[in-house]
């Protein structure tokens, strides 16, 4: 026993003496990640709003005169034109009256006729001529309220568009002054657009513009392009009317409205559709690819930046609008600096990295106009 001991302590010992060594580990290398280097450019802001489509002229079609619907004129859901006959209203109550108010007219003045002569010759005393040419004025009154009675039988239409459907059949007995309407009609085009901006907002642009940090987008500053409910961009621009010179109590917001041409009735009056309105050029903007951008627990937005010792600092932001697919970012980033855009998983700040420029940018970042919810808001 003795024996294996010290033959196993010589083995040790000679395992121990042994010249040669574990291979050292290799220094792990920086990661890689790729950067964009930031520049300035001029950037067109834009707003998204949504908006309700209203249209420029309506009418509530309601009936003048007493009587039974006798014919319906028109076809549910078909263009007319104003003055058109939508409805018949039994009429001969009211011939009747006027018929008997052409005799009335008629005969005060006969009446009134004779006693001209007479008056002039003493004959009849002034009074009497009077009360007879007063009277033949009272009988062509009430001759031209009997006509316009009788006329009202034939409702018409007040304006031209597109007539709704009908909410009295023939046999209904309508009313004059009655709260239900016969029908509707809506001119379609062109179309109005009723959108609401923040009131906060609007001061933010109206004062940056103001201190030239915005500068007005041309000619076309009133112009809006729009997005249908399916998401579809709408064939017509329109163009910017009005807003309202006061602010929502309930919503702080301020209406603004715009006209769209529709010349193939795709927008109905009530549909909820988004409005982009453009509103100045960012002359010396920064925009940062969507990606780059993180949020912190506190949901600030910040950066990873790239240093010329090629360590990385993490930097808190503020952020605009999207413009191009990218975030137009108004605090926190210079010119020149490289911020990254790749392998963020991977990085922490002060580590060493190697880098190499960003060289394609995704179609969607270089195409996409629209703008977006500001990430530092979230």
């Amino acid at each position: 026993m003795r024996f294996k001991k010290s033959v196993m302590f010589m083995i040790f010992l000679l395992i121990g003496c042994d010249g040669s060594t574990p291979q050292s580990t290799q220094k792990a290398s920086p990661p890689q990640v790729n950067i964009v280097t930031l520049h300035t450019q001029a950037v067109a802001l834009s707003t998204s709003l949504p908006g309700r489509t209203t249209a420029v002229r309506g009418a509530e079609v309601r009936p003048q005169v007493d009587g039974i619907i006798l014919k319906r004129l028109f076809t549910e859901g078909a263009e007319v034109k104003a003055g058109q006959q939508l409805y018949q209203i039994d009429p001969v109550a009211y011939q009747a009256t006027f018929d008997k108010a052409q005799a009335t007219l008629n005969n005060a003045d006969a009446v009134a006729r004779r006693y001209k002569p007479l008056s002039e010759a003493h004959a009849v005393s002034a009074q009497v001529y009077d009360d007879a040419v007063a009277a033949a004025k009272e009988a062509a009154a009430d001759l031209e309220t009997a006509r316009v009675n009788l006329k009202y039988t034939e409702v018409r239409a007040p304006i031209s568009g597109h007539i709704g459907r009908s909410m009295y059949t023939e046999g209904a007995l309508v009313t004059s002054g009655q709260s239900n309407y016969l029908t509707t009609i809506q001119q379609l085009d062109p179309m109005y657009v009723d959108i609401s901006e923040s009131s906060q907002d609007l001061l933010r642009l109206r004062r940056a513009l103001a201190e030239g940090h915005l500068k007005a987008a041309g000619d076309n500053a009133a112009a809006m392009q729009l997005t249908l409910e399916d998401g579809s961009p709408y064939a017509y621009e329109g163009k910017l009317q009005f807003s309202e010179v006061t602010v929502d109590e309930g919503t702080g917001s301020v209406t603004m409205r715009a006209t769209f041409p529709n010349p193939h009735d795709e927008l109905l009056p009530g549909m909820f559709v988004h409005a982009l309105l453009q509103q100045g050029v960012q002359e010396h903007g920064i925009l940062v690819p969507q990606e780059a951008i993180s949020h912190d627990v506190k949901g600030k937005p910040f950066v990873y930046i790239v240093k010329p010792d090629n360590t990385v600092e993490q930097r808190t932001i503020a952020t605009g609008e999207m413009a191009k697919g990218q975030w137009l970012v108004t605090q926190g980033l210079r010119a020149g600096e490289k911020v990254i855009t790749d392998g963020l998983q991977n990085i922490r700040a002060g580590i060493t990295v190697m880098t190499s420029e960003r060289q394609n940018i995704p179609a969607s970042e270089s195409n996409n106009n629209s703008s977006m919810t500001d990430p530092s808001a979230q």
